[in-house]
């Protein structure tokens, strides 16, 4: 598994700062935000990317990029994957975005409107678009399989991941790098969300990303990468690799409904949670934790709730649910990859995070939020992202036991 987030870059330091309640949350920092409604995000922290990649390499590349770069070799290296022990045509990559570089579109139409279309770079659309994470991913570490961008919005990098999965199960290959990446805290990216009404616009740190809490206003925009190494069971057992966790099932829906508010019943979120245990033949009632989409705005908390409700009835009072976004903000694209990671860690250490922040709920809000955090088993783990468009995707993960 490899990371790079708001709390800290690689998975010990990140874990370390999901076990000491540490939020990301700080005035913006990349640009003047006098005008700007929103003013704090959760940005990642001294990163360089020239220790990740050499210098010429990462002048080629856009920060969401050097992101998924950084991860994803933090995540081969912990696999202990050498590539030319392998057959590179069977390892893939499935790395998306959801925004690809906002801050090459940002740049290159400054120069289209001040200098004309003659002094646009040569090499803007190779590093605006959202697949150059899996390409760049690629090319870095010769993965030669399947190659894939998915792109749906706030669920990107659970889909990444889903996908992965799937293709693994099918025969497609038998390694695969996948995740997802985002640095989307830009003047566009935070006008805009902030113009949809979505940011909170608190200026207070430890309450500006509260999610399921009844002062909740919005989510903080956060960056970063999640990339794990996704391996058929037998091929990892044969080489000997270290497994931390077992995809057992990968469920997908879309609300059909509105293009950023999630289905108001959450029958389209509940019946995601449900395909994913049927594909991983687990029944509802055993399952005892979920990483909630939790993001943090009015309409997602209230309606994930209700989903999670659909989904499991009367056992829904009998799960613990957090939010990750609570302590890194939302990563868009990165967020489901993350979270992800942060599921495994949980059931390695049969740790549960809290919601940091969350104070009250409001009456309809009724679950176990974790407002406290709690040592226990998880056998299983059901990590949530819904994302605009009505995409909805989740992840069932169990403990692995050789």
């Amino acid at each position: 598994m490899g990371a790079v987030t708001p709390i800290g870059i690689g998975v010990e330091a990140f874990w370390n700062g999901i076990c000491q309640d540490q939020i990301g949350f700080a005035p913006i920092t990349r640009f003047d935000t006098a005008d700007y409604k929103c003013k704090l995000a959760a940005e990642v922290k001294d990163f360089a990317p020239e220790k990740y990649m050499d210098k010429k390499a990462a002048r080629r590349m856009e920060l969401f990029c050097q992101y998924a770069i950084a991860a994803a070799g933090e995540a081969i290296a912990d696999a202990g994957l050498v590539m030319e022990k392998e057959d590179a045509w069977r390892v893939g990559c499935c790395v998306g975005s959801g925004t690809g570089s906002l801050q090459a579109v940002e740049r290159e139409y400054g120069r289209l409107t001040e200098k004309g279309p003659s002094r646009v770079g040569p090499l803007f659309v190779p590093l605006m678009i959202s697949n150059m994470a899996a390409g760049n991913v690629s090319i870095a570490y010769g993965l030669k399989g399947k190659s894939l961008n998915v792109s749906t919005a706030c669920a990107t990098g659970t889909h990444s991941v889903g996908e992965a999965f799937r293709s693994i199960q099918y025969g497609e290959m038998d390694v695969c790098v996948a995740g997802g990446t985002e640095a989307a805290i830009t003047p566009m990216g935070i006008a805009g969300f902030s113009a949809l009404t979505a940011l909170s616009t608190s200026i207070d740190p430890a309450r500006c990303s509260i999610p399921f809490d009844k002062d909740r206003s919005g989510f903080v925009m956060g960056e970063g990468a999640g990339i794990v190494v996704l391996e058929e069971m037998e091929h990892a057992i044969k080489r000997g690799a270290h497994i931390y966790a077992e995809v057992l099932g990968y469920g997908c829906s879309s609300d059909a409904y509105h293009i950023t508010s999630p289905a108001e019943d959450g029958s389209g979120a509940a019946r995601a949670m449900l395909n994913a245990l049927e594909d991983g033949g687990v029944k509802p009632e055993a399952i005892t934790y979920i990483n909630a989409h939790g993001t943090g705005t009015h309409l997602n908390d209230l309606f994930e709730t209700r989903a999670i409700k659909l989904a499991f009835g009367e056992h829904a009072g009998e799960i613990k649910v957090n939010s990750t976004k609570s302590m890194i903000g939302h990563l868009l694209g990165a967020a489901g990859a993350v979270e992800f990671i942060t599921c495994v860690k949980e059931m390695q250490e049969g740790f549960l995070h809290r919601t940091v922040g969350l104070q009250e709920s409001e009456e309809e809000l009724d679950l176990d939020y974790c407002k406290e955090s709690s040592r226990m088993e998880i056998p299983y783990a059901l990590s949530n992202s819904l994302g605009f468009g009505g995409h909805n995707a989740s992840l069932l993960i169990g403990q692995y036991s050789s």
